[in-house]
């Protein structure tokens, strides 16, 4: 019999990426025991909470879960209150400090938004591990803008100091999710008699013409050996190791993943007159033939 935790993940991978969260959660209802591995193991869209204390936004996933809360990285404090949380050591709770400042100037240095956050814990077999947290959503304010969608990314790091050197394994995954509306405004005179899901859309004034839905995720690894001075080295070891990747693949996920869309779309329909492309086709070849005369 197959395992209950792989044939979930197996049926999430076949499942619309933009609803992962409603499928996850349903699977959860469905099986609770396996809530936690379940969880553990299908990267979600970062959900934006607010620290009761400071006030400062903060992101929640699972590697700052325990139970039903979640630690805030500038209070450290769980919300809902947990008395018996699991919180990183004095040393470690002091870097995490440092590095969240760090990508905080990150964030706002690349994103020019959105919300960042560091978590840090320590491993059973000495060193430790970290998660970088990054998001910026971009929400339509009115009916006529056409373009919303999500950017999460989550690196999830290992740290193993040998001497004056330190082994880093990084592991990122980007959700990148867009969705593009075509509208054209209409007349009072076509909005009447029509009813059902368009009615709403026809009462501001607007005709929806098309939708565009583009989601998924990207996973990349990679492993590295930096110097190591002090503790503080590993805040900006990691930071340009994060840095590169980053930058590779969102040219991956620009070049090649949109690119390739756009030549399907492209190859599937012309926006121009197919009729004016015949005639400059033709127009082409007889050039070639009067060159090759």
């Amino acid at each position: 019999m197959a395992d209950p935790v792989d044939s979930m993940l197996d049926l999430i991978r076949r499942l619309p990426p933009s609803r992962v969260e409603e499928n996850v959660n349903a699977l959860v209802r469905i099986c609770p025991d396996y809530a936690d591995d379940l969880l553990g193991s299908v990267d979600q869209p970062l959900k934006v909470m607010t620290d009761r204390g400071t006030g400062k936004d903060y992101l929640a996933c699972d590697y700052n879960r325990d139970g039903d809360s979640y630690r805030s990285p500038w209070s450290n404090e769980y919300d809902p209150p947990l008395e018996d949380g699991t919180t990183p050591s004095p040393k470690l709770r002091k870097l995490e400090i440092a590095a969240n400042e760090a990508f905080d100037t990150y964030r706002e240095m690349y994103y020019e938004g959105g919300v960042s956050s560091v978590y840090l814990w320590e491993l059973e077999d000495g060193g430790f591990a970290g998660v970088v947290l990054l998001k910026k959503a971009m929400n339509p304010s009115s009916a006529d803008e056409p373009l919303s969608g999500s950017w999460d990314s989550i690196h999830v790091f290992e740290t193993a100091e040998r001497g004056r050197q330190a082994h880093y394994k990084l592991t990122s995954t980007v959700m990148l999710q867009l969705v593009t509306r075509h509208s054209e405004k209409v007349e009072d005179s076509q909005a009447q008699g029509v009813g059902g899901q368009e009615k709403k859309a026809y009462d501001q004034g607007w005709n929806s013409t098309g939708e565009v839905n583009l989601s998924g995720s990207l996973t990349r690894q990679m492993e590295q050996d930096w110097p190591l001075q002090d503790s503080a080295s590993h805040i900006t070891n990691t930071g340009k190791m994060i840095e590169d990747m980053e930058i590779k693949m969102r040219n991956v996920l620009q070049e090649v993943y949109f690119g390739k869309t756009r030549d399907i779309v492209y190859d599937l329909r012309s926006v121009d007159d197919l009729e004016k492309t015949r005639k400059q086709r033709a127009l082409q070849k007889e050039l070639v033939g009067f060159i090759k005369h």
